[in-house]
């Protein structure tokens, strides 16, 4: 098993007023040979915009997006005819396959929007564009583990075009989870969303991330204090 701590302080940055981000792994004008990307995993990027501020009518293609809000609103539109505000808490999943255009928009006069944009590659060109919304909330998921992405659609989960799971984790206070080895997917990141926990001795705190390769048991995460997190299980 080798390890890859990233401390959020660490992360890349870039400001251009409207747009507050910080780069887990090297992004756009940010390159850091050491930090690009983990496996499939490429894109992990914490976002604040401004009021009436946002991306414009962009195109993407042949990637894996994921969207998660932290705290106000984000107002979405595609080439699919999508058109919606994702909440605090709740996950946007786009697969841009053959070509998809949209737009993020944060829609308040007076409220930042926080999130996260993680994008996956997938393990196959083309297809036709895919959305789908998760509506988590602030309750829905205690002291547990739940897949919801994943290659084969698992346990209820939204398929996507990658042999990867993607669950989310809340976990109180001087709380236990475990999470166990999957020899299929090897190959491990946590992200923290909120809170702090320790795994195998690593202590993690908001936004920190850590890369686990090769796993070979079964992990645990002890909370610190009320914790929530992304968990990322990779075969590529």
């Amino acid at each position: 098993m080798s390890y890859k701590l990233r401390k959020a302080q660490d992360r890349g940055t870039a400001d251009h007023g409207w747009l507050h981000a910080k780069f887990t792994f090297s992004f756009a004008n940010y390159y850091d040979p050491v930090h690009c990307g983990f496996h499939s995993l490429v894109v992990m990027n914490n976002d604040i915009i401004e009021p009436g501020s946002g991306f414009g009518k962009h195109p993407h293609e042949n990637a894996e997006i994921f969207t998660y809000v932290i705290s106000g609103q984000l107002e979405h539109k595609d080439s699919m005819g999508n058109g919606s505000i994702i909440y605090p808490g709740n996950l946007q999943y786009m697969s841009a396959g053959e070509g998809v255009y949209h737009s993020e928009y944060n829609p308040s006069d007076n409220e930042q929007v926080e999130l996260y944009q993680i994008w996956m590659l997938p393990n196959q060109k083309g297809g036709k564009p895919r959305y789908e919304e998760k509506q988590l909330g602030n309750d829905t998921i205690r002291n547990g583990i739940k897949v919801l992405f994943s290659g084969d659609g698992r346990n209820d989960s939204t398929s996507i075009r990658q042999n990867a799971i993607f669950s989310f984790g809340h976990v109180e206070k001087r709380e236990r989870l475990e999470i166990s080895q999957d020899i299929n997917h090897p190959n491990i990141w946590i992200q923290i969303i909120s809170g702090s926990c320790e795994i195998d001795n690593f202590s993690l705190h908001k936004a920190d991330g850590l890369g686990i390769e090769n796993v070979k048991k079964d992990l645990e995460i002890n909370s610190l204090e009320d914790c929530k997190f992304f968990l990322f299980q990779l075969q590529d």
